[in-house]
C-alpha cells in the first residue's frame, strides 16, 4: 500500500481514506465536499462519523467500533490509527495514519507531508490510542 501525503495542515484523514481507496488527494477532498466534509472541521479530526461516511463513499469496510491500542501483534492486517491524541478544552483530537501489516512486514503510513519517509517503522515513537479495523 502506498501512502497520499495531506495537502492540507488537518488532511489527515482525507489522506488516510485516500491511501486506503488507492485514490488521490484530490479525489477524495472532491467527494467530501459534496458530502459538506470539509479537512478544517474538527469533526473530521476529533470524531469518527466523517472517515465512516468517507470509507464508506469508496467502499472501504471498517469496523462498527474503535478498539484501544493494546500492542503492535494485537493489532488487525489493516487498520485507521489515532496517534498524537491530546484534549483541547475537554475535546479530544488525533491525528489519523494507517497501519499495515503484510505477509514479511509492518508500518504505519502517516500522512504528514513534511516528514523524511511516511512509511514509518519506528512504533516506539508513534504513540497509537485506539484504532479502527478495516476489512479486506
Amino acid at each position: 500500500m502506498k501512502p497520499v501525503v495531506q495537502e492540507e495542515k488537518t488532511g489527515c484523514g482525507l489522506a488516510c481514506v485516500a491511501t486506503l481507496a488507492e485514490v488521490s488527494y484530490g479525489a477524495v477532498k472532491k467527494s467530501a465536499y459534496k458530502l459538506d466534509i470539509s479537512s478544517k472541521d474538527p469533526k473530521l479530526w476529533s470524531g469518527t462519523d466523517h472517515i465512516r461516511t468517507l470509507c464508506a463513499t469508496f467502499g472501504i469496510k471498517v469496523a462498527k467500533s474503535e478498539n484501544l491500542f493494546q500492542n503492535w501483534d494485537q493489532l488487525p492486517d489493516c487498520a485507521l490509527l489515532a496517534i498524537k491524541w491530546h484534549k483541547k478544552k475537554g475535546i479530544p483530537f488525533w491525528h489519523w495514519t494507517v497501519f499495515v501489516r503484510e505477509e514479511k512486514s509492518c508500518y504505519v503510513l502517516d500522512p504528514k507531508h513534511n516528514l523524511k519517509t511516511n512509511q514509518r517503522t519506528d512504533f516506539g515513537r508513534v504513540k497509537p490510542k485506539w484504532f479502527i479495523e478495516v476489512f479486506p
